[in-house]
């Protein structure tokens, strides 16, 4: 109901916009014009009309530009030309005739569109002829040393034009107004400096030679459109064979990527859901190896189509992944519709039918797939495709034509894998037992921390497991920092200091080097980040940051305070808890910051700490 209010709100303002904008050029054109077509004679009507059947012909060869796609009208260059000829008043005559006969033609668009596009332009005609006069222009023919002015007149009818039209886009869709405005200059500046070049043009042409001159100056500008859609055509071809597999007709590798990264950032922005699902053909290889590889492309081809034909009814994004496997990014799908979603067309892939099928194991065509949903604590795309494809492994697994969501894994199965993987951490912190004894201790402090925060917090299996072995091995990336550096009681040295920042950044590649390791990534190359922004490596800020690794922090500072390091004086716990609530804000969140203090407090009553 709430959303409807605003939408409801959103459109009030962009019609209250709109009024505003008609009652003013209504005002300035009775006021400019005064109705002086009542009294032109039969020339000056001959030129009205030929001015505006060019306005008529160039509103129906538009402009088309890469990369968006838009398409826009030199009919401004026409009465830029007008006020330059022959004044504002006649201009604003061709303009009214222009639009009554387009009106009249495009009957799609609804009125009150058509009078605000038409009030829209009388206010940049009447304040850049206005500007022409001001600067001591006068109407005729073009003066060689006047030609600030007319540059300066185009200025200002761009300006008024993106000023009044972004008002409008920004009053109704709400967005940024810099990133409005950016968006407007950015997609229509080149046909903007085309239109008012050409402007000039058309003055020097129709003043010297009159209607020949404005007639060679419409086969110059319906030329320039038709090469621009042209242009605009072997732009899309181009980018459709760069964005798309040649082999099934659905987008490639490199385009889902690209589109992942801008769906994340827009389902973080809107909170709009978002789910990715990872597929892969079961059995392939056998049917590759039996059939031959052109049959195998065929199977291919036909699994494409059928994906391409279900993401377009669904308005889902289908791309190749590479070999067998595709992916199907779905935005405002949660979880659970994409499961239901992802269920239906496995089954739909079971009861097609193909040349071949029979030597399945199945007896039938089947993909494993797994699932996994965008949310805050992702930080980077690779993580989502990284969980997606964790839930198809344990897809392929549990025999095969499944699906899984990221997350579901079994509690007991979790617990039986995650004693191994403590394990073989710990042989890799064993290196640290002969180059830094206090990074190994501290490392397995930590670890114990992190084990209690996970029962307060009550985390299910997998988070439980992805937090404490991230605590465990969150300083691995140390082993690359030298002996000399690591055991300096000194203090350390601007250089040195920025040696020993990389170690987030080592300790993440060595953890990506495991694939059983690679959810622990966030936790070794964020937990240095801070809540105000001023941390390593990327300077994220608040909710940026996943939340245990805004948890880690907490848990890795109150360690590092209160043990001898190399790089920062021991605190007692009393006083490290002072500097918790100190920095929480700043350094550290606040909310989990005063939840671990309650922690620390409850265990520790040996320590005497007193709540403040």
């Amino acid at each position: 109901m709430a959303k409807l209010k605003s939408f409801a709100a959103t459109l009030d303002s962009g019609h209250m916009y709109a009024l505003s904008v008609c009652l003013i050029g209504m005002g300035l054109f009775s006021y400019t014009n005064r109705f002086e077509f009542l009294h032109y004679s039969t020339s000056t009507w001959v030129w009205v009309y030929a001015m505006t059947s060019a306005c008529l012909v160039l509103n129906f060869f538009m402009i088309q530009l890469p990369p968006e796609g838009n398409e826009q009208s030199l009919d401004s260059s026409v009465y830029l030309a007008c006020i330059f000829i022959f004044g504002p008043g006649f201009t604003l005559t061709v303009l009214l005739l222009n639009c009554l006969f387009f009106a009249i033609i495009d009957r799609g668009t609804r009125w009150w569109k058509h009078l605000t596009n038409f009030f829209i332009y009388s206010i940049m005609i009447i304040v850049s002829a206005a500007c022409f006069q001001y600067l001591g222009g006068t109407p005729g023919a073009l003066i060689n040393t006047q030609l600030f002015t007319y540059l300066l007149v185009l200025a200002v009818y761009f300006f008024m034009n993106t000023l009044l039209v972004v008002l409008y886009y920004y009053i109704l869709y709400r967005a940024t107004l810099y990133e409005t405005i950016k968006d407007m200059i950015k997609d229509a500046m080149f046909v903007y400096l085309c239109t008012l070049v050409l402007s000039l043009v058309l003055t020097v042409l129709v003043y010297h030679n009159q209607i020949l001159g404005l007639l060679l100056y419409m086969c110059l500008a319906v030329l320039l459109c038709q090469s621009f859609k042209k242009l605009f055509s072997m732009y899309r071809s181009i980018q459709e064979r760069a964005n798309t597999d040649q082999r099934t007709g659905l987008f490639n590798h490199s385009y889902f990527e690209e589109v992942l990264e801008q769906e994340i950032q827009k389902s973080r922005s809107t909170g709009v859901p978002l789910s990715l699902a990872m597929i892969d053909l079961d059995d392939f290889k056998k049917y590759n190896d039996h059939f031959g590889h052109l049959q195998g492309d065929k199977l291919i081809s036909f699994v494409g189509e059928l994906l391409k034909s279900e993401s377009q009814k669904s308005g889902t994004i289908a791309a190749r992944y590479g070999g067998e496997e595709f992916t199907l990014l779905m935005p405002g799908y949660d979880s659970l519709q994409a499961r239901t979603y992802i269920d239906l067309l496995r089954k739909k892939l079971n009861n097609s039918r193909f040349n071949g099928v029979e030597i399945f194991p199945l007896g039938c065509l089947a993909f494993s797939a797994g699932i996994a949903a965008s949310s805050s604590d992702i930080h980077d795309k690779s993580q989502l495709v990284d969980h997606a494809d964790q839930a198809l492994y344990y897809s392929k697994r549990q025999g095969k034509n499944t699906v899984h969501t990221y997350g579901e894994h079994s509690p007991l199965e979790q617990e039986l894998d995650f004693s191994q993987d403590v394990r073989d951490i710990e042989q890799q912190l064993n290196l640290f037992m002969y180059k830094d004894m206090e990074t190994f201790r501290h490392s397995k402090r930590v670890f114990r921390y992190a084990m209690d925060i996970s029962e307060i917090l009550e985390m299910d299996a997998i988070s439980k497991r992805n937090f404490t072995l991230g605590a465990l091995i969150h300083d691995i990336g140390k082993l690359e920092i030298p002996w000399s550096i690591l055991n300096k009681t000194d203090k350390l040295e601007p250089e040195e200091w920025e040696m020993v920042k990389w170690h987030v950044t080592w300790g993440k590649k060595m953890a990506l080097t495991n694939d059983k390791f690679k959810e622990l990534a966030p936790y070794i190359e964020l937990h240095h980040e801070r809540y105000d922004g001023k941390g390593y490596p990327y300077g994220f800020k608040g909710e940026e940051i996943p939340r245990l690794c805004r948890m880690l922090t907490i848990i890795d500072s109150f360690d590092a305070m209160t043990t001898e390091r190399p790089y920062q004086p021991t605190k007692s716990f009393e006083e490290a808890v002072i500097e918790l609530r100190a920095c929480a804000g700043s350094q550290f969140d606040p909310e989990l910051t005063e939840l671990f203090i309650n922690y620390i407090e409850s265990r520790e009553p040996r320590h005497g700490i007193a709540a403040m």
